[in-house]
């Protein structure tokens, strides 16, 4: 015979096992506020999400300046590139446009024309297409740790700052050759491109906001900005190839009123000397403050809002 064995039955008094207490959801935040709880990543207001940038200036610049510093690092000619890339770009612009297009004729001195058109676009693109990958390219460190995630377009943005500051000297140099001189009217170009960074900055963190909810905006970013730049009158003038009545006066306005073409005319007008104020748009300098203002206080705004979803999901 094989006895079996039964566990003991449990006390008939034994207690019955302890549940947590369930909450009602204005409850249980009433019992966190009064804990001193906070939800963990909650948007701050506006006020207090500026003074956290501002004491973050320091690793904003840091970012920015590392990924300068690394954006070349594996090529031979290092940073040689952020000068060549321009460059190269204008030639062939040049050679398309200019020569086979004829899109040089009736526009004088076009080579510094060309050339300053497309360092001034460089500067625009570049900032928006880096803004689509700020969230998405950083979300370990998004992930990681605390901080306000607006550091990391306004970061980038100033990346492409640096980079253009560090070109210029190029673009000073064909100048030189082509026979344009220091005169006073370059230090216009100091106010028009600090114009020109807010307004950067204000897309590019709208473009982050709206690639880390969507990621495929990143691919489709680059055709709009091709589109763009044949619309900004980067390689032709727009004041000679819509002489007449040809293109209805909405048409012109909004091509005359584009804030990429408006900041490059504003550089063209600063720099060269047969640019002059009859080929810029009325207000120009309102225009371009109006689209810096808005853009860049919008976009901030626009980010802001988002704060507590980056990185999550």
């Amino acid at each position: 015979m094989v006895s079996q064995t039964t566990a003991p039955a449990a006390p008939v008094d034994a207690p019955p096992p302890l549940l947590p207490p369930v909450y009602a959801p204005g409850e249980l935040a009433a019992l966190a506020a009064r804990h001193g709880l906070t939800v963990s990543g909650a948007r701050p207001s506006l006020p207090e999400y500026v003074r956290q940038l501002w004491g973050r200036r320091h690793f904003i610049t840091a970012f920015a300046t590392a990924k300068l510093t690394a954006q070349y690092s594996q090529a031979k000619l290092g940073q040689i590139w952020q000068i060549m890339t321009p460059l190269l770009n204008a030639t062939v612009y040049y050679f398309i446009f200019g020569v086979l297009m004829k899109t040089k004729h009736g526009v004088p001195d076009y080579v510094p024309f060309l050339v300053t058109g497309v360092f001034i676009w460089t500067f625009t693109s570049s900032s928006i297409t880096a803004g689509t990958r700020a969230i998405s390219g950083n979300i370990g460190l998004v992930r990681a740790l605390h901080f306000p995630r607006a550091s990391l377009p306004i970061a980038l943005a100033l990346q492409q700052l640096q980079q253009l500051i560090f070109s210029l000297g190029a673009l000073v140099l064909i100048l030189l050759v082509f026979g344009q001189y220091p005169q006073p009217s370059w230090l216009l170009a100091v106010p028009a491109l600090t114009l020109q960074a807010v307004f950067n900055t204000g897309i590019s963190m709208m473009m982050a906001r709206l690639a880390a909810r969507t990621p495929d905006i990143a691919q489709l970013t680059p055709f709009v900005l091709r589109t763009w730049m044949y619309a900004s009158g980067v390689m032709w003038s727009i004041g000679t190839m819509l002489q007449g009545d040809r293109v209805p006066h909405l048409v012109k306005l909004a091509l005359e009123i584009n804030p990429a073409a408006v900041f490059i005319n504003l550089m063209r007008f600063a720099l060269i000397d047969s640019f002059d104020g009859a080929q810029l748009p009325p207000h120009v300098w309102a225009i371009a403050a109006g689209w810096a203002l808005v853009c860049g206080v919008g976009g901030f705004i626009y980010f802001w809002k988002a704060e507590e979803s980056y990185g999550r999901g």
